[in-house]
């Protein structure tokens, strides 16, 4: 596939840190509210879940899914007790659902036995969990926890390097270079605003450069 020429970059800044700022303030001027594509109804374990869901994965199908997912299976005591085919069978729509429907069951037992159900709080413990990265921990840090990390997905590394803020495609490098150069309170919101965008204006195939508010 070509590599898209992003226009904003005649308008943004060379240095990377103040392009960074200048697209944060940007992206927050197009989308006021950042939030979340996954919809978890503010319940820790249900972001957990659909998080794991999401590898390869589009949010609006994860959405889908959880709907039948969490009306059988409402809580991670439900999930360690259930056969893991009855599990598999609700997540196969959203694809590797062996792989998924394991590590989901495996970190509900380890949620029910050391934590009361409940989801831990600490980025070691999230990432000690089956099936969890850096991605989903760092979302589960900013969005239940209130401590904002950079998430890494699909589109974050897209139009990170679009906007050439990082030459790097591994989600760990990109994480690192991004730490770098966006405020730690903003990296959250910043990430689910470069969602947004790139679902809006700045997909990997045909974006819709002569809309882009980013040039106006």
């Amino acid at each position: 596939m070509k590599e898209v020429v992003c226009a904003a970059l005649k308008v943004l800044p060379r240095g990377k840190k103040a392009r960074a700022q200048a697209l944060g303030a940007a992206l927050k001027s197009v989308y006021p509210e950042a939030f979340c594509a996954l919809e978890y109804e503010a319940d820790p374990f249900r972001l957990l879940v659909m998080a794991r869901l999401s590898a390869q994965c589009t949010d609006k199908r994860v959405n889908q899914v959880s709907k039948a997912l969490f009306s059988a299976l409402p809580d991670a005591a439900s999930f360690a007790a259930a056969p893991l085919e009855q599990i598999e069978a609700l997540v196969k729509p959203c694809g590797l659902y062996h792989t998924k429907a394991k590590s989901i069951q495996d970190f509900s037992r380890i949620l029910v036995e050391r934590y009361g159900g409940e989801v831990p709080r600490t980025k070691e413990e999230l990432l000690a969990l089956p099936g969890v990265g850096e991605k989903i921990a760092n979302l589960m840090m900013g969005d239940v926890f209130g401590d904002p990390h950079i998430v890494a997905d699909t589109h974050c590394i897209r139009l990170s390097g679009r906007w050439r803020l990082t030459d790097r495609r591994d989600p760990a490098r990109v994480t690192r270079d991004l730490e770098q150069i966006v405020p730690k309170e903003e990296q959250s919101d910043f990430c689910h605003r470069v969602v947004s965008f790139g679902r809006d204006f700045c997909r990997a195939q045909n974006p819709d450069c002569a809309a882009c508010p980013l040039t106006k």
